[in-house]
């Protein structure tokens, strides 16, 4: 028997997949569990979801008993992916956080500004994607807990202070550290082979020394070619292209049939995810169901009929076909 979900039962499901805290997600599956169609066709949906539900309360109570553990270091992702950055103390991480994402950070002229990771939500087309300001990093001082958070991350940004020329010591020593305890790597020819992408950004380069400065570290370590940016110059509109693509994510829009595509709230996926990585991250039940597709975008011609394999590239619009 069909189930004949109901465009209500789509916009609560909508809410509970964008979630971001267990108290969001029970209200958005009591809303699913109020509007869903009650009948034989819906039985076994209705079960699932009141296992999901009774799973997040549980989750929510553990957390709650567990909060006397809270680790400062430990920041729950959101968006399309978490960028974290590192750096001296003075090299302006959190004034590009602040300028990239409008986040109220404190930021002032004196060191370890910055005592516990702090957030901000940077705007990329449709979508948005999460930057972390960390305590400064230095290789006799590395805060303890720092570490897993360069390691959880989707990517880190690495910020160099090149208005002093102390910078080439910066750089060393920050690549230190994250290749000593195992966060980045390199090849012999200064490639990223693993575990963590990175992106190097030379920070306050509108200083009257700063083009020197850089010159110097660039002759010194001629493997790095970093991006010169400033927090009062056009150089953000480039950083926030290539932090995105450090991400290697594709943006993914849902079309229901005989209904428009949903242009507004992209699903974000791994760049080579297949039609099927998009029906499964829809819900779990639908990669059984699944026959094939329709896809407008990347497909010869709009609309074509694709098979369960077919990779998805950026921008694309999915028509599943249950």
């Amino acid at each position: 028997m069909p189930a004949n979900l109901t465009p209500q039962y789509y916009e609560a499901e909508e809410k509970y997949r964008r979630a971001s805290s267990p108290e969001e997600r029970i209200q958005a599956l009591e809303e699913m569990l109020a509007v869903i169609p009650k009948h034989k066709g819906t039985e076994k949906l209705q079960g699932d979801i009141k296992k999901k539900l009774a799973k997040v309360r549980e989750e929510g109570k553990k957390k709650k008993s567990a909060s006397k553990g809270y680790d400062p270091f430990g920041v729950e992702k959101q968006g399309a992916g978490q960028i974290v950055l590192a750096g001296y103390p003075n090299s302006g991480k959190s004034s590009l956080v602040t300028s990239l994402t409008r986040a109220k950070l404190k930021v002032a002229d004196y060191p370890y500004t910055t005592a516990i990771p702090a957030t901000g939500m940077m705007p990329y087309k449709d979508t948005w994607v999460q930057l972390v300001d960390t305590p400064p990093l230095m290789e006799d001082n590395v805060p303890p807990g720092l570490i897993g958070t360069f390691k959880e991350a989707d990517a880190l940004l690495i910020v160099i202070d090149v208005s002093t020329a102390e910078c080439l010591e910066q750089m060393e020593g920050v690549m230190k550290v994250l290749q000593d305890r195992e966060v980045i790597d390199l090849s012999e020819e200064g490639e990223i082979i693993a575990p963590v992408p990175f992106l190097v950004v030379a920070n306050k380069i509108d200083h009257p020394e700063a083009e020197e400065n850089l010159e110097v570290m660039q002759e010194l370590m001629p493997d790095f070619d970093p991006l010169t940016v400033s927090t009062d110059n056009s150089s953000l509109e480039e950083l926030k292209e290539k932090l995105y693509k450090l991400l290697d994510v594709i943006r993914v829009y849902g079309k229901p049939a005989d209904r428009p595509a949903d242009m507004e709230r992209p699903f974000i996926l791994k760049r080579g995810s297949t039609v099927l990585d998009f029906a499964e991250q829809i819900h779990k039940d639908f990669p059984d169901q699944l026959k094939n597709a329709l896809v407008w975008g990347s497909s010869k011609f709009d609309g074509q009929p694709v098979a369960r394999d077919y990779i998805l590239a950026d921008g694309d619009i999915v028509e599943l076909q249950l």
